[in-house]
């Protein structure tokens, strides 16, 4: 038996009956046995007694999202599964176990991403107990084992891809940072496979925190902003490039004015100076002419 298998229980409330009426009629026999000083009920008695014992001792409450595991004599004979009142052999041993779907708020672990830079990673993880029988018998405590494979994985997880990349050829490969949502799927899925093992369903993972270690935080940050003011200034740059290329074709195409190459890398000097520049240009104004 390696699988859960689904059990049917008799209905509670004929135990119940017959334990309060064996119960009463016990009461009764010991009743008339005082009174009548004999000891020939005393076997009666301990028979009535016995039953209502067995009777009300095989009952039961399964609540909502709840199971019962059956066991009698280290023998798996089935779960009880729907909730209700219901009446077991009395000789079972009736493990509870909860079928709610439960949290997981994972600690911050420090670990090592594919670049080797210690980064602080957690995730929360909501996963529900499928196969009761997997869950109870085949790993020695499932909610220590959700936990341990949980960090299990997301070390692993972390390992696999770089938190962030800083070069422009880089920029397609999946990171920590940027690819939250493809990351979570990933996790999703290696959680599944190693908690499934447990019987245990994983309904979501995701991250909740993900940030460098203090260490290398504000290292990191000011690499982060210097590769920004670089994008930047490339863009500005670009930019400046093909609006000075744009003005010396118009200049040529409506005949404005006739510079020669000397003037021409003047006019394109200050005309970078103006477009790249972080301040405002003061411009100079020449009342005279061009050439000295």
């Amino acid at each position: 038996m390696t699988e859960e298998r689904p059990r049917s229980a008799a209905s509670g409330y004929i135990g119940l009956l017959v334990g309060l009426v064996t119960l009463a009629g016990a009461l009764w026999v010991l009743v008339v046995g005082i009174q009548s000083g004999g000891t020939y009920l005393l076997i009666p008695l301990v028979l009535l007694l016995l039953v209502a014992v067995l009777a009300l001792g095989g009952l039961i409450v399964v609540q909502p999202n709840e199971a019962r595991v059956l066991v009698l004599f280290g023998t798996y004979h089935g779960t009880v599964k729907h909730n209700g009142f219901f009446w077991v052999n009395p000789f079972y041993a009736k493990r509870k176990i909860t079928l709610r779907s439960r949290n997981l708020n994972g600690q911050k672990l420090k670990v090592n991403d594919k670049t080797g830079n210690p980064i602080e990673i957690a995730v929360v993880v909501v996963w529900q107990v499928e196969d009761t029988f997997r869950a109870l018998f085949d790993v020695d405590n499932y909610e220590g084992y959700v936990i341990v494979q949980s960090e299990a994985a997301v070390r692993h997880l972390a390992g696999a891809y770089p938190y962030d990349t800083f070069e422009d050829h880089d920029q397609d490969t999946l990171t920590l940072r940027a690819g939250t949502e493809q990351v979570s799927d990933k996790l999703e899925k290696e959680l599944a496979e190693r908690l499934g093992r447990a019987g245990i369903k994983v309904i979501e993972a995701r991250l909740s925190h993900l940030a460098y270690a203090p260490e290398i935080a504000e290292a990191m940050l000011r690499r982060q902003q210097a590769t920004a003011v670089v994008a930047a200034r490339t863009q500005i740059v670009n930019g400046a490039v093909s609006m000075v290329e744009l003005a010396l074709a118009k200049l040529s195409e409506r005949n404005v004015v006739q510079l020669d190459e000397e003037r021409k890398a003047a006019m394109v000097s200050n005309l970078l100076v103006v477009l790249c520049s972080e301040h405002a240009a003061s411009p100079v104004v020449n009342a005279g002419t061009l050439y000295p």
